[in-house]
């Protein structure tokens, strides 16, 4: 009998750590000290056990090593000891130097003695994860620290009491910030760890961004806001489709060796995926900004004769992505970066599918008001592939959905959209909104991105559109009232035959077009919302 065991790390409160500040910086650092945790100090705390970084994916059954690596990303990992004891060890190493250097990342960990010969791996770890590490996600004693004393001060992000002041962690001459501020043990920590961010995030870019000409920016006013035109940041979060399951049937079946093999080649095959689709955007960006497509459109965003990006990956690697951009490019680089996710291929060979909500703010709006918005705009995108899943029995497919916050945001988005985008009429409410939409065309869906993009096009260059600026906030003001006949009467006053078209392939392009409304939801409210947020990027 052979006798091994199995550690599950997992973390909590993820969302609520990188992203309680309002700072750029802060959530950078965050982001990277959260990565590190369930990965380079998992990969360190082995070597302090005797394995070798380049030998810790060695098979353990036929090793002398004291552990095996079966994967470390996403926020979780996965490791097979010889010893209970050695298991522990590692435990408490890891959580060492946790509590010391990422104050605010909370640890989970559980372990499970096994037989290698007898049990299956594969339902031992999926029971951990479902049973154990979700029980200790629940029953977890919330931390209560000391808020301080009354000589005390309070850090800006955190509440917590101030241990420093951000001066040292700033360069002042580049930030354009004058004042520093007091800042806790996490937020000092954060602010640490920046440099080294920028570091592996200009590596993992290196084939695609010259770092001699461009530079990934450090605060949201650097994404290239043009001063007292428009001032607005998008917060992007996608997530790919079915992840979960597909990773619980990757070795389901297998003995426990090609198991192993098979959960660390997916693994590493969707962090892969992942990090080359926002390379692929990047790679669009800067292809734009030197064709010119964006020279006029937005903000210069240079730094010492080089070239900000209006682009920051902030979680990245794997399937769960969020990035920060300039407001009016957000919703054309979530749709590239969808478009680029599926064009990936991962170990089990399936497709690759994603949805991404985007949240459109002002530049200095609560970072982690915006970004929840966005978490649940990609729920609703999720919601909405469920939906159709469930009523045509379809495959998973991609979808966006999004949200512009021309003031500030109150409420929910279900709250925000039947405030603001429902209309009472009849028994039953009418929907201003076509969000969210299909990534690709399809001929039974008329609520497609492409739709969308070249109804947007129409009113902003279609020869019955184009500088008529009266023309369509007045189409705005009747679509408002949900009736087809309001729609038809404003056609006949400016003698307009119809609306902008979409694509004949959708079958209901001239119904739209006549009456701008289909099955209670209307096909151009979006698009006039849209046209100050939306500049293509692609020919």
């Amino acid at each position: 009998m052979t006798q091994f065991t199995v550690t599950v790390v997992d973390t909590t409160g993820k969302q609520n750590y990188i992203f309680s500040s309002n700072r750029l910086r802060e959530n950078i650092g965050a982001s990277f000290i959260l990565s590190q945790s369930t990965k380079e100090w998992v990969e360190e705390t082995l070597e302090k056990l005797e394995v070798p970084k380049k030998c810790q994916e060695e098979a353990i059954e036929i090793s002398e090593l004291n552990a095996e690596l079966i994967y470390a990303a996403g926020g979780n990992a996965l490791i097979l000891f010889k010893t209970h004891e050695i298991a522990v060890r590692f435990t408490q190493i890891l959580s060492k130097q946790v509590l010391k250097k990422a104050q605010g990342v909370n640890l989970l960990v559980v372990h499970k003695d096994f037989d290698w010969e007898s049990e299956n791996l594969h339902s031992i770890v999926e029971n951990l994860k479902k049973y154990d590490i979700e029980r200790q996600k629940h029953e977890r004693i919330s931390s209560v620290p000391l808020l301080g004393l009354g000589v005390t001060a309070s850090c800006n992000s955190t509440q917590l009491p101030a241990v420093d002041t951000s001066e040292e962690y700033i360069n002042y001459a580049d930030e354009e910030e004058t004042d520093s501020y007091f800042i806790s043990r996490e937020t000092k920590q954060k602010l640490q760890a920046v440099d080294q961010a920028n570091q592996k995030l200009q590596k993992f870019f290196a084939d695609v961004v010259d770092q001699n000409i461009y530079q990934f920016p450090y605060r949201t006013d650097h994404l290239g806001r043009s001063k007292g035109e428009s001032s607005y940041a998008a917060i992007v979060h996608a997530d790919g489709n079915g992840m979960g399951n597909r990773f619980k049937k990757c070795g389901e079946g297998k003995e426990n060796r090609h198991y192993i093999d098979d959960i660390r080649k997916f693994s590493k095959s969707v962090d892969r995926a992942g990090i080359n689709a926002l390379k692929a955007v990047a790679g669009i960006l800067i292809k734009s900004i030197q064709q010119g497509k964006l020279v006029g459109k937005i903000g210069e965003f240079n730094l010492n004769a080089k070239y900000y990006l209006p682009f920051r990956p902030l979680v990245y690697g794997g399937d769960d992505i969020t990035f920060v951009c300039e407001g009016r490019i957000g919703l054309e680089l979530a749709a590239l970066f969808l478009k680029a996710f599926e064009e990936q291929s991962v170990a089990d060979g399936e497709s690759l599918t994603a949805c991404a909500g985007v949240s459109v703010v002002k530049t200095h709006y609560p970072f982690a008001r915006a970004y929840k918005i966005s978490e649940d705009l990609c729920k609703e995108a999720k919601k909405f592939v469920k939906d159709e899943r469930k009523q045509y029995g379809v495959d998973y497919f991609s979808a966006i959905d999004w949200h512009l916050a021309a003031s500030g945001l109150l409420g929910s988005i279900s709250e925000i959209r039947q405030r603001e985008y429902q209309v009472n009429h009849g028994d039953k409410p009418w929907k201003l909104e076509m969000r969210p939409v299909r990534l690709q065309n399809n001929n039974r869906e008329w609520r497609t991105w492409e739709n969308f993009t070249q109804v947007v096009e129409e009113f902003k260059e279609g020869k019955d559109w184009k500088e008529r600026h009266n023309k369509i906030m007045a189409l705005r003001e009747v679509l408002r009232k949900g009736s087809i006949e309001a729609t038809q009467e404003f056609l006949r006053a400016y003698k307009l035959s119809h609306l902008p078209l979409f694509p004949e392939s959708s079958g209901q392009s001239k119904q739209l077009a006549e009456g701008g409304w289909l099955s209670r939801k209307c096909g151009y409210f979006d698009a006039i919302e849209a046209m100050d947020f939306y500049i293509g990027l692609e020919d």
